[in-house]
C-alpha cells in the first residue's frame, strides 16, 4: 500500500468511526478492532500503548488517539489525515444541529434516538475498560490490583481529589521503580 492509500484509508477509517461513535472513549474501541484486526497495521499491545500515551496528553481523545495512529501510519500527513477524518462528522453534525435546533429538540424520534445511544456508549466504555483491565494486570500480578482499588475507594468513597490521588499514583510509581531498581542493581 502506498503512502496516498494510507492517507486515504486513514481519512476514511476515522470519518467512518467518528460517524457511528459518538464518544471519544467508545471510539478507543472501535478504532482498536479498526487497527488491529482488520487493518492490521498494529498488534494489541502497540494499540494499548498508544492509547496509553493519547490518555496522558490534554485534549479530546478521540483527536489525540487519532494523531498518534495516524503518525504511526504515515507521519505528519497521515496525523492530519486522521485527525481531519476525526474532527469532520462532529463538525458537521453541529452545523447541522444548530441549523435545525428548534425542530430537532421537540422530535421525540430524536429523543429515543439519543437515548439508545446513550446505551450504546456504555457498552463500548465497557468494553474499553475491561481491555485496559486486562492489559495492565497481564503484566503484574497484584501491583496494579492494589492501586486499582485504593484509587476507587478514595474517588468513590472517600471522594478525595483526583489531584491528590494522580499524585499519589505518581509517588508509588516512583517508590516501586526506585525499589526495583535497587534490587535488581543488589543482584547484579
Amino acid at each position: 500500500m502506498n503512502k496516498s492509500e494510507k492517507l486515504w484509508t486513514l481519512f476514511k477509517t476515522t470519518f467512518l468511526i467518528s460517524m457511528t461513535a459518538n464518544s471519544g472513549y467508545a471510539i478507543l474501541s472501535v478504532m482498536k478492532n479498526s487497527f488491529v484486526s482488520k487493518e492490521k497495521w498494529f498488534s494489541e499491545e502497540e494499540m494499548n500503548d498508544y492509547i496509553a500515551l493519547a490518555q496522558s496528553t490534554p485534549g479530546p481523545i478521540a483527536v489525540n488517539i487519532s494523531m498518534v495512529i495516524g503518525y504511526q501510519i504515515a507521519g505528519l500527513w497521515g496525523s492530519f489525515a486522521a485527525v481531519s477524518g476525526c474532527i469532520l462528522p462532529p463538525m458537521l453534525v453541529m452545523i447541522l444541529v444548530t441549523f435545525f435546533y428548534n425542530r430537532i429538540i421537540q422530535n421525540i424520534y430524536v429523543a429515543y434516538f439519543m437515548k439508545g445511544m446513550a446505551y450504546g456508549v456504555v457498552a463500548m466504555l465497557l468494553d474499553v475498560l475491561i481491555g485496559l483491565f486486562i492489559n495492565v494486570t497481564k503484566k503484574e500480578k497484584i501491583y496494579p490490583l492494589i492501586l486499582i482499588v485504593l484509587s476507587f475507594i478514595y474517588i468513590r468513597v472517600i471522594q478525595g481529589s483526583v489531584f491528590y490521588l494522580a499524585l499519589g499514583c505518581v509517588m508509588t510509581a516512583l517508590a516501586k521503580t526506585f525499589l526495583l531498581g535497587k534490587k535488581v542493581k543488589e543482584k547484579c
